[in-house]
């Protein structure tokens, strides 16, 4: 990357990541500020369906304010190479914090976990779901959390872009009803929020290793290990991913849920038998585990593969 290598208005200085979509750089606007910049792959560029979903992707951010979650400043999606811009967050990725540190301890997990859940119930507020929640879209700044990447984001009530038999996300962190070929709501990312807060507390994948049947069996049959994270976090996560999609709790009362659990200054955080759980509508007690969904398989299952 050169120094006249422009975009618009700004000027690119490296890559910072990329995704199925598209390659995001660091650049600097008019003014010097820095800023990350979201364009196209080259080799989808003129793809229509992927014009369709980074315009998707603007109108998403841009209806959603969060300081959990990296604003949009400015886009250009008709261009001859389409371009989000957003807020530059210079932090660490989850995954990559994890592997290089460790699993967070118990303060720092139950910061991350509200703060995600805040940025969901902010998303979710809009009729908006993120669909692709996983450690490498949860930058950590300061110990505090920003969500990142709605380049498969998808409005609830916009029309469906995705094709017949096919899914948008990645394969560890798939709700069941997605794997399954429902639709999609705003529990997935409740499910997905789970998953990731379960990689944090143990540096591992939150349904195991293995073929992609493997992962969607653990997956559909409730097979996470819970047991890994802290006993304070434990009783909401299960709560978050329970089979039924219909009975996980929203990202707001997830939010309030852990801010509840969240120690005083200078304490500790509250332990579950000190707690009031976020409801098993199943009726089950929580410390027995998950709620029984439909009858398990009783083997591997597959499912079509990730767009």
């Amino acid at each position: 990357m050169n120094q006249d290598d422009r975009l618009g208005p700004y000027r690119l200085l490296r890559r910072l990541g990329e995704g199925g979509m598209g390659v995001v750089h660091l650049a600097v606007d008019r003014q010097g500020r820095e800023v990350a910049v979201k364009v196209l792959r080259a080799e989808v560029t003129g793809d229509d369906v992927a014009r369709r979903r980074l315009a998707r992707e603007v109108e998403t951010m841009r209806r959603v304010r969060s300081e959990h979650i990296a604003e949009v400043l400015d886009a250009d999606v008709t261009g001859h190479r389409p371009y989000i811009v957003t807020r530059y967050v210079p932090g660490q990725a989850l995954d990559d914090l994890v592997k290089e540190e460790g699993p967070l301890d118990v303060g720092a997990v139950l910061k991350v976990a509200r703060g995600v859940a805040s940025a969901l119930a902010a998303v979710h507020s809009v009729g908006v779901i993120h669909r692709d929640l996983k450690p490498g879209n949860v930058l950590i700044l300061d110990g505090e959390p920003v969500l990142i990447d709605f380049g498969i984001a998808q409005a609830v009530d916009a029309t469906r872009l995705t094709q017949t038999g096919m899914f948008i996300g990645t394969p560890g962190y798939l709700a069941p009803e997605i794997i399954e070929g429902h639709e999609a709501g705003p529990e997935v990312d409740i499910h997905a929020w789970a998953g990731t807060m379960l990689f944090a507390c143990s540096g591992q994948p939150p349904f195991g290793k293995g073929t992609l049947e493997m992962i969607f069996y653990n997956i559909t049959a409730g097979k996470a290990n819970i047991g890994a994270a802290p006993p304070v976090l434990q009783p909401v996560l299960r709560a978050a991913l329970q089979r039924d999609p219909a009975r996980r709790p929203s990202a707001a009362e997830i939010a309030a849920q852990i801010g509840r659990l969240m120690p005083k200054a200078g304490g500790r955080p509250r332990m579950p038998d000190e707690i009031t759980t976020v409801p098993d509508v199943s009726g089950r007690n929580p410390a027995t585990g998950p709620a029984a969904g439909p009858a398990a398989r009783s083997g591997p299952v597959s499912g079509p593969g990730p767009v």
